[in-house]
């Protein structure tokens, strides 16, 4: 796994990704040589072509991230994978029918669109498919070996099952608890601890991974210190989690791991480059979110009796409470019987307008005031009402930490969760919010926001 952006990406992804840029580009390349009858060179660098062809492939590359090609690369169906293809072509059609008409000088002939977009959609789908059977196993897979009986090791497993496109597979399981040959979650006890090290002999694992529930008795120190002397990487089982999963394990978190971090954040000069930008951001967003807010607050304010906006309490950097604006979209009676209550899915409180403007995300569009006024900012962990966070603080450890920074309109959390309304979503929420704090930085900020128009565009997440 390659890490970007704060995140650890998937190599196998980076590979495809540059792997399909100069594919596309080829493409087109040749498209210019068939249909204009010129030497490309002279038409892409001499005569400028080449600006001209940017948004085309930068449309490309966008629609495919937003059918999710680069976050679920298996094709499980091939059907579904053309008509993923045909609609990122189409849309590519579409914004550079736009472009043209805005910038006439940035049009690409229509022959030029349509045979290279054709050779790129042919290209692209039979890349995939030979990827998807043959590149990965080629490409290799990095091994973990398990050594020990924590449970956070078979929730590492689970993970990687569920993930395949992050190309880890697991080795094999040394555990004294349990049997040789007895199989746990991804793959079979191989040994026990004594034996670890004619193990990793025969395994050869890319990585070991330790997971031990009893320390100082069981831990195999000197094994340990002998196999990292001779280059082997050995992580702990929370270090692993959190590489893997993206988010901190709560259950294996310790004070300690917090206070001697040399990576936790926020740091002071990321604060202040995340405050400047912020605000700048924000005021650019209201000034070209102008037209679309006020349609939405008139679509509010005639489809149901009430106030256009809704002000609730939420609770700031550090724990100090504050007023967020949302447009409204529920009833406004509609705590009156239960009093502060979590959204439900198909929440009979929402209206009609509050469903489409949800989904889309509109609804949050006034918070872009408090990241004016410095109460928010664009990204972090997303603010909790009072009555919410004195409850949760008494049930969930580290709770308050997430108050550490400024809540933000969009988080960490919110592009890899669903929206969540039980106790053990919020854990896992929790879990995402201390990774985004520990790893704070401008590009983590730019990735969260790039997927989050995705969601927006595409309605998930939203309740």
């Amino acid at each position: 796994m390659t890490r970007m952006f704060r995140v650890f990406v998937p190599a196998t992804a980076v590979f495809l990704l540059v792997s399909e840029i100069m594919l596309i580009t080829s493409a087109f390349i040749i498209a210019v040589y068939l249909e204009l009858g010129v030497d490309p060179w002279v038409n892409l660098i001499d005569d400028g072509g080449l600006v001209n062809l940017i948004p085309v492939l930068v449309t490309i590359m966008v629609g495919m991230h937003f059918n999710d090609l680069y976050s679920q690369f298996y094709v499980k169906s091939r059907i579904v994978l053309l008509q993923q293809l045909c609609l990122v072509m189409g849309g590519a059609f579409v914004i550079q029918g736009i472009l043209s008409y805005v910038v006439p000088e940035m049009r690409v002939s229509a022959h030029v669109m349509a045979v290279g977009s054709a050779l790129a959609l042919v290209t692209i789908y039979f890349w995939r498919v030979l990827f998807s059977t043959f590149a990965i196993n080629v490409m290799g897979r990095d091994s973990l070996l398990m050594v020990g009986g924590s449970p956070l090791l078979e929730d590492i497993a689970k993970h990687l099952e569920e993930h395949p496109e992050l190309g880890l597979e697991i080795a094999g399981y040394v555990d004294d608890a349990h049997q040789p040959g007895d199989t746990l979650r991804g793959g079979k006890v191989l040994g026990a601890v004594p034996d670890l090290k004619e193990i990793v002999a025969a395994t050869n694992p890319t990585r070991i991974v330790v997971g031990m529930t009893e320390r100082r008795n069981r831990m195999p120190v000197a094994d340990l210190l002998e196999l990292r002397f001779s280059g082997r990487i050995i992580e702990e089982a929370a270090a692993a989690f959190e590489r893997v999963c993206g988010r901190v394990c709560l259950k294996e978190l310790r004070p300690a791991q917090l206070i001697y971090s040399g990576e936790l954040g926020p740091r002071a000069q990321s604060l202040v480059v995340q405050t400047v930008l912020n605000r700048v951001a924000a005021a650019a967003g209201l000034i070209v979110a102008s037209p679309l807010m006020a349609l939405t607050a008139l679509a509010v304010k005639f489809s149901s009796p009430g106030p256009v906006l809704y002000r609730q309490v939420r609770v700031g950097l550090d724990d100090v409470p504050f007023t967020v604006y949302k447009f409204r979209s529920m009833r406004v009676d509609a705590e009156a019987g239960t009093g502060a209550v979590w959204a439900q899915k198909d929440d009979p409180r929402v209206t009609k307008v509050g469903k489409v403007i949800r989904k889309l995300r509109f609804d949050e569009l006034p918070q872009l005031f408090n990241t004016l006024k410095g109460d928010m900012s664009l990204v972090g962990p997303r603010p909790e009402r009072p009555e919410f966070v004195s409850d949760l603080s008494q049930k969930i450890p580290y709770y308050r930490q997430r108050h550490c920074v400024r809540p933000g309109i969009t988080g960490w959390a919110q592009i890899n969760h669903k929206y969540g309304d039980t106790l053990e979503d919020t854990m896992t929420k929790l879990e995402y919010d201390l990774y985004y704090i520990k790893n704070m930085s401008f590009r983590l900020d730019t990735y969260i926001i790039f997927h989050t128009v995705k969601a927006m565009l595409l309605s998930r997440g939203a309740q």
